[in-house]
């Protein structure tokens, strides 16, 4: 038995069976309270443009869950951990377990096949349903809740640059030759960087070079005149190919999609440890679900000769926590260049499952 990493198929499944139950209502929890606080605070913005009304924020309902599933699934994960471990444990199951021969990674080992299998779950549900929700959600907050474009590559709040002037866009998309924006905002500046010149306009299309602004208004700030024209040609410097670039918002991206957009970065130069850091925990994020049976195990063993269930269960939790906050801490110092892209994906993933390895193999190994 001892050679057997995995115990009798009757009992993998009944645990497996009991962890994914778990981790279901866990998840169904989390999102429907963190969906409806959402709600109260963004209803409001929604509702105060003409025209929106329930069907509307049924949408924003749409948009926003599989943001919140994505990202609290680990958490679910880890309370769905700790749950079944001291149900386990306070029903004498594990000292049953124990007492035939398991070892402590026998007993968890279950709960790690199911964590993997949700793990990977998690990854294609990334790929093919949060990056184009993010997109889409992106792009209507940046319209300020308007009509919602229907077009593929939607991008939000685009800025760019054209020597010393600036131009913005509240949503962009398109691609090459093709690119239509939308919220157009030219920012017009002397070459001692002071404004000279605002323009704004409905819409913005490719001039070849530069683009055509469509219904625009003009404020010469020198004269504090206002003009309105129906036309005008601006950031003849600024090409489709730059906007492309310009544009990449790695969280809207698959990891395959991504991928390219860095190649596209390092073949003009352009720094790319931001994008490589997420990149990277594209991959990490996901797998940070195998972690937490490791993490939440202190909560399965010892409790019945410590008489300390709840104290256990505190130190499982704080343990899960943990890893979160260092892991988005890292993610954060990558993005700003102060740790290495690799290291700031997987770091917290690697230290943490030394830490929960240590712990399980000195306290119960």
């Amino acid at each position: 038995m001892q050679l057997d990493f995995f115990p009798s198929r009757t009992l993998t499944l009944y645990l497996a069976k009991l962890f994914v139950v778990r981790i279901a209502a866990m998840l169904a929890i989390l999102v429907l309270v963190l969906m409806m606080l959402d709600l109260l605070s963004t209803s409001g913005e929604i509702l105060a443009v003409e025209g929106n009304g329930q069907a509307e924020l049924w949408t924003y309902v749409t948009l926003r869950v599989p943001q919140l599933v994505a990202r609290f699934l680990p958490y679910s994960v880890l309370l769905a951990t700790i749950i079944t471990l001291i149900t386990l444990n306070q029903n004498s199951e594990v000292i049953a377990m124990k007492a035939a021969g398991l070892s402590a990674h026998q007993v968890l080992a279950p709960l790690l096949l199911t964590a993997t299998v949700v793990a990977a779950i998690s990854f294609a549900f990334n790929e093919r349903v949060v990056t184009r929700a993010t997109a889409a959600l992106k792009a209507w907050e940046g319209n300020e809740f308007g009509p919602v474009p229907r077009e593929s590559g939607i991008r939000s709040n685009v800025y760019l640059i054209d020597g010393n002037h600036i131009l913005t866009a509240t949503t962009l998309s398109g691609r090459g030759d093709g690119i239509r924006m939308t919220g157009v905002t030219w920012y017009e500046r002397s070459q001692g960087g002071s404004l000279s010149q605002q323009v704004r306009a409905t819409r913005a299309t490719y001039a070849g070079p530069g683009w055509k602004l469509e219904d625009v208004s003009r404020f010469d700030v020198s004269s504090a005149d206002t003009e309105t024209d129906a036309e005008l040609v601006v950031g003849k410097g600024i090409s489709p190919a730059q906007i492309e670039l310009e544009s990449v918002d790695p969280d809207a991206q698959g990891f395959f999609e991504l991928s390219r957009s860095i190649e596209a970065y390092e073949n003009v130069g352009r720094r790319t440890s931001e994008l490589r850091a997420k990149w990277w925990h594209k991959l990490a994020g996901p797998l940070s679900a195998m972690l937490m049976p490791l993490l939440g195990a202190i909560a399965a063993f010892g409790l019945a000769r410590s008489g300390a269930l709840f104290v256990r269960a505190i130190i499982a939790m704080a343990m899960g926590f943990a890893y979160f906050v260092v892991d988005n801490a890292a993610l954060a110092m990558g993005s700003f260049g102060g740790y290495p892209p690799f290291l700031a994906a997987w770091g917290p993933f690697l230290l943490f499952l030394l830490v929960g390895e240590t712990i399980l193999i000195r306290t119960e190994e």
